[in-house]
């Protein structure tokens, strides 16, 4: 073109500091910033050459790791079964106008193994050919939800948190009185002696929550006083909704610290999910009635579960137990669960204890102590039996005004509550249904039928 070769040389030195995008060829691939590229679309690219692999094809040879397994569709969990059998699947892909035409190749390889999470609840949910593949050819396992506290694992929740703060790249590293602080959360998280919560994906956002207060307060360290203040600031939804209801309670004395009142007692209850429970104070209330039956007839109400259901009426026994020899007439027991879990009804049979009181509350006419809450299950035979989410319970007992908390004598060592908490409520375990009566009920005047009852 005219062009000297000593220029052509010249321009060659320059160095190129701009873009090139997206320049499709004939082939179907483009060249970006100098690198050719495959290209999965592009006008001109012919449709054979837009299907792009799914994960069942990239995974081809390794592994195929699916979360929550239970929301795919049924339609998807069938397919999935079907690459499983088959190790082989086809690639689609939308044509090139998006007209809604799809292009479909011939079985591509997709032999992989699959490894699969969900909830307990997933396996209601789960194809059910699809899940007994997994049980024929693989491992169903569940994984804890807890490990034993030992100092070993107590060094793991150490170097957690380190590996949070060094995640964030904001937040300050923990002092060990902070770091001990957090292990004494995931004691309390789990509910149970000797053990240490699994569930770190909570734990991490108390972390973060301290961090974000000691960067507030312009610290370098994390130290014990701001996991404190995030245990307090950084609370669930459960939680707030859980300490709102009570203060709402209080307000309009639903929830009573006070006095004597046959019939009624302050049962616990804790509401939320198994990695974030929250107490709360459940009032019961005891009525009896003239009947007209043929037998002790108990009815309940407050939007009560099956097992709830049924733990009431195993009260029966208890009552038959104590008064079936000098009852002369039948008698209707009314019990009712007042704003019961805050209105999402009660489940489980922790409230056992506390339905039995009011019952022999409201038949003897000896006045419950309104400073008390209870909670236990309780057996035919009038044991109490432990129950889950004691340490939350009695949380819950303190935030109410309440000065005392009758537990189950097995859950004594699962209650996790710091020493200057502790000092304020007194924890009174029990064994059986007589030393409930004992403590929770005023025999001021009715020592002749406490006598009986023994």
């Amino acid at each position: 073109m005219g062009i000297k070769t000593e220029k052509i040389k010249k321009i060659e030195k320059v160095p190129y500091t701009g873009y090139l995008y997206n320049l499709t060829t004939e082939t179907g691939n483009l060249l970006a910033n100098n690198i050719l590229v495959k290209n999965s679309g592009g006008l001109g690219t012919p449709p054979h050459e837009r299907i792009i692999p799914g994960m069942v094809h990239r995974a081809n040879r390794g592994v195929l790791f699916i979360d929550e397994i239970a929301i795919l569709s049924p339609k998807s969990q069938q397919e999935l079964l079907t690459v499983l059998q088959e190790k082989k699947y086809p690639i689609t892909g939308q044509s090139e106008h998006s007209s809604g035409a799809m292009t479909r190749s011939e079985p591509v390889p997709a032999d992989f193994v699959l490894v699969a999470a969900g909830n307990e609840e997933t396996i209601a949910k789960m194809h059910p050919a699809l899940r007994s593949r997994i049980r024929g050819y693989g491992y169903e396992i569940h994984i804890n939800h807890d490990m034993d506290d030992t100092e070993e694992n107590k060094l793991k929740i150490a170097q957690f948190i380190a590996q949070e703060v060094i995640k964030d790249k904001k937040i300050p590293h923990f002092s060990r009185e902070a770091v001990r602080e957090i292990i004494s959360e995931a004691k309390r998280r789990s509910g149970t002696s000797g053990k240490l919560t699994l569930h770190l994906r909570e734990l991490g956002g108390l972390i973060r929550a301290a961090g974000d207060l000691a960067i507030e307060e312009g610290k370098e360290i994390t130290e014990r006083i701001h996991v404190l203040k995030a245990k307090s600031l950084a609370r669930p939804l459960e939680q707030q909704l859980a300490d709102k209801y009570i203060e709402q309670k209080k307000k309009y004395q639903v929830i009573i610290s006070k006095g004597l009142i046959p019939g009624r007692v302050n049962g616990l209850a804790v509401m939320g999910s198994a990695t974030s429970l929250s107490g709360i104070v459940i009032p019961i209330e005891s009525e009896v009635t003239p009947g007209s039956s043929q037998k002790i007839e108990i009815i309940a109400t407050g939007k009560l579960g099956k097992i709830a259901q049924e733990a009431v009426q195993n009260v029966s026994a208890t009552i038959l137990k104590y008064f079936g020899k000098n009852l002369k007439e039948k008698y209707n027991i009314f019990v009712q669960f007042l704003y019961a879990a805050s209105g999402g009804g009660v489940e489980g049979d922790s409230a056992s204890i506390s339905v039995a009181t009011a019952i022999v509350s409201a038949f003897t006419k000896a006045p419950v102590k309104q400073n008390y809450a209870m909670t236990g299950s309780l057996s035919v035979r009038g044991d109490v039996l432990a129950v889950g989410g004691v340490t939350q319970k009695i949380e819950a007992a303190i935030e109410a005004g309440l000065t005392h908390v009758i537990i189950p004598k097995t859950n004594e060592r699962d209650v996790i509550i710091p020493a200057e908490t502790k000092n304020k409520i007194k924890i009174i375990p029990v064994n059986t249904i007589e030393e409930v009566l004992k403590h929770a009920l005023d025999w001021k005047g009715k020592e002749k039928i406490r006598k009986k009852l023994k």
